[in-house]
């Protein structure tokens, strides 16, 4: 972690991810933007939520959503202005919410004046062309095409692992990660709480030898980074790696490395993966191989690091569509499961509301540009445009992305306008003014489970210790500290199941009221036991 002194002060917070784009648009224009964020900072703070992780918001030419930045210490114009960023810290503080902003360092925007300016020979990585004119390697685009670019102005091909229009930094750049970290700190000067780092394992890179994720001077630009930005700072750091693992965490998370604070990892979705066809081919869920890798991060990280919780981000298809059958049910069986393992909780937004996939069934609903270019290469390669369809319907990022619901209307609340992208699926009852005064509601239960991890100190604290890990529909662990013990038990599955014998204790927190001998679909209970 990032200081051994520090009171870390996150650990018994739970986040929330704000998408601003389809937050809540203030001015009617169809883009949620900060002003709106603003407005719902009482629905936040009335949820007990303790953090903000902020996608990104700065100066952009939109190219991926904003995940390709032209300017690090501008706001871009659709979301407001510097002004509002700052009134927006500020008041989120006044609430005890701390604002950490997305960090997107290992590429910027090709608008970047680094990179239209003469800084870019050294601040990007650059290659001659192969000796018949083409790209200098085979290395593929994660968002489809080659990777390498070519620049007519310098004659040379550029490295874009994502796209032409997100050029990849060159990490091996003194002078350039100089000019990060003075970014980083201008903005923990003006009030954030820390940062999540975009593909963090990416700037390590060595091209040349076939290394993208986890190169050879990865944790040296880290602990300089500690060094420079962080070190005695009370900051949150939060590294996002697709590469992660159980044995490689320590690495990013152990408590002397002066590195990161926690990970996000994903070793949990890509089990759920077909293996040749990625997650355009979605598996059916497992829960033995679900619980097992969770199991394993936890014991991983027991002693030394800490987990970052969460099924749903802006990347990924919605919790309750993916894991659950898309009721109130499985939305609170999913939470329940979640958020009382050891780490911190994060809340992706919407998903308090149990709001499902977006139901997309034609090229033009999408917005995403993964979606958008890899539909053109895959289907030039023989995939079916159905099928591919259908892989974007049940795990396209777009997903994620529609409005939040604040009402039943037919712009849900999330404008007066008409939005970026389709509001997606509603029946109703998937919105903040349907579900706040139901004390059965998906958004009361969230509540209630975020209000335990500040009253109950196992929650925090306590060892875990997975139980029935062969069992193909239940969920079950037990937290223990030195005077409680906590017993989860949780039905993940659309069909009965029977009960595990429970202790004797408190009720903390139960999905379908009284358990019997019976567990119901999606029925899930949590019992304290004192120990003394």
């Amino acid at each position: 972690m990032s200081d051994t002194g520090k009171g870390m002060w996150w650990r018994d917070r739970v986040a929330y991810q704000i998408w601003p784009r389809s937050f809540a648009d203030s001015n009617g224009d169809g883009i949620g933007d900060l002003q709106g964020i603003i407005g719902k900072l009482h629905y936040l703070a009335d949820l007990g939520i303790g953090i903000v992780w902020l996608s990104p918001v700065y100066a952009s030419p939109m190219v991926d959503m904003g995940y390709d930045i032209s300017d690090y210490r501008a706001i871009a114009p659709e979301f407001g202005t510097l002004d509002d960023m700052d009134r927006l810290i500020a008041e989120a503080a006044e609430r005890g919410i701390r604002i950490v902003m997305d960090l997107v360092v290992n590429h910027s925007s090709d608008q970047h004046a680094w990179f239209r300016g003469n800084r870019a020979k050294e601040f990007y990585i650059w290659r001659d062309a192969a000796p018949d004119g083409g790209p200098p390697s085979d290395l593929r685009s994660y968002f489809g095409g080659s990777a390498w670019h070519w620049d007519t102005a310098r004659g040379q091909y550029y490295l874009g692992l994502f796209s032409p229009g997100q050029p990849d930094l060159n990490w091996d750049s003194a002078e350039m990660r100089a000019e990060v970290y003075d970014m980083m700190n201008w903005w923990l000067d003006r009030g954030i709480a820390g940062f999540r780092m975009d593909v963090i394992d990416h700037i390590g890179k060595d091209i040349d030898a076939g290394v993208l994720t986890d190169g050879p001077r990865l944790h040296d630009h880290l602990q300089e980074m500690h060094r420079e930005v962080f070190a005695g700072r009370d900051a949150l750091t939060i590294g996002e790696a697709w590469s992660v693992t159980t044995k490689t965490a320590p690495l990013y998370v152990g408590r002397d490395r002066g590195e990161l604070d926690m990970m996000f990892q994903f070793n949990h979705i890509v089990a759920g993966w077909d293996p040749d066809h990625g997650k355009w081919a979605p598996l059916p869920f497992d829960l033995v191989a679900f619980k097992k890798v969770w199991a394993e991060w936890q014991e991983a990280l027991a002693d030394d690091g800490w987990n970052a919780l969460f099924l749903s981000n802006h990347d990924l298809p919605r919790q309750v569509s993916r894991y659950g059958d898309g009721s109130a049910a499985s939305a609170k069986a999913l939470a329940l499961a979640m958020h009382l393992m050891k780490g911190t909780p994060f809340i992706y937004q919407g998903e308090e509301l149990g709001m499902t996939n977006a139901g997309f069934t034609a090229l033009d609903q999408y917005r995403d540009l993964e979606t958008l270019n890899l539909f053109d290469e895959e289907t030039a390669r023989g995939v079916g445009a159905e099928d591919f369809l259908a892989g974007a319907a049940a795990n396209g990022r777009d997903n994620a992305r529609t409005p939040m619901r604040w009402d039943a209307t037919e712009f849900g609340g999330f404008t007066s306008g008409t939005p970026w992208i389709g509001m997606g699926v509603d029946d109703g009852t998937r919105n903040t003014a349907a579900q706040a005064g139901d004390p059965g509601s998906v958004l009361s239960f969230y509540k209630a489970l975020i209000a335990l991890r500040r009253a109950q100190p196992v929650i925090v604290n306590g060892t875990f210790c997975a139980l029935m890990p062969d069992d193909p529909q239940i969920m079950a662990y037990r937290r223990t500290d030195d005077t409680s013990e906590l017993t989860v038990v949780v039905n993940l599955s659309p069909e009965s199941a029977p009960c595990p014998e429970l202790p004797l204790g408190k009720r903390l927190v139960a999905t379908h009221g009284t358990t019997g001998s019976v567990l119901r679909p999606w029925e899930g209970v949590a019992i304290l036991t004192n120990r003394r």
